[in-house]
């Protein structure tokens, strides 16, 4: 009596390939936070990954292409309240705009502040720079989506004339966003919700005046 041949499976290529590219997104958002982007290599996160060098050539044409991605799987998986975080799709509007405002910046706040998010972050704002075109890549993949909420939001608040009629909210979007972003670059202050909430009341406090 001939034994019963055990039962073949064929291995599932895209799950194999999911791994992979998880690992090579871990791999790569922690060896940023370690041993910073200069010193960053396609080898070392191979290597931590555990799959071949030519696997993460084969899906990206540089390192920073895969920060990149990495980066924008964090944020989606971000576990910033949605009506706060990256992911949302429209900013709060319960009718207060202060308030509102000062809960989407305190939630940027404590993103910033969080390093699996900053160190990231802070390696392809400085790399965009050097690279125009990871740069442009960065600011509309990541950045731009959120500015535009702040933008619709702020529409809405011209409209029902909680601001000046006359107020321009891709400027208004800037002066809320950019003091955020420097005091978080250059570290010329304490980043905290107090300082978010300051900065809303100083802005807010000029687009109403008559």
């Amino acid at each position: 009596m001939s034994e019963k041949a055990a039962p073949t499976t064929t291995p599932d290529a895209s799950r194999r390939s999911d791994r992979s590219r998880r690992a090579i997104y871990e791999s790569a958002l922690a060896l940023v936070s370690e041993t910073g982007y200069a010193k960053l290599t396609i080898e070392a996160i191979a290597a931590r990954a555990g799959v071949g060098k030519q696997t993460i050539y084969r899906w990206w044409p540089s390192k920073g292409d895969v920060i990149l991605e990495a980066f924008l799987d964090l944020v989606q998986r971000s576990a910033v309240p949605p009506e706060a975080g990256q992911g949302a799709s429209a900013l709060p509007d319960t009718g207060d705009l202060a308030a509102d405002l000062k809960l989407v910046l305190r939630a940027t706040v404590d993103e910033l502040n969080e390093p699996s998010y900053a160190d990231p972050a802070r390696a392809l704002a400085a790399e965009g720079i050097l690279n125009p075109q990871l740069g442009a890549r960065f600011l509309e993949q990541a950045l731009a989506p959120g500015l535009r909420l702040y933008a619709t939001r702020l529409t809405t608040a011209r409209e029902n004339g909680e601001i000046r009629a006359e107020t321009d909210v891709a400027i208004a979007t800037d002066l809320l966003v950019a003091p955020l972003t420097y005091r978080w670059l250059m570290g010329t202050g304490p980043l905290d919700h107090t300082y978010a909430d300051a900065l809303v009341d100083q802005v807010l406090g000029g687009l109403r005046k008559g």
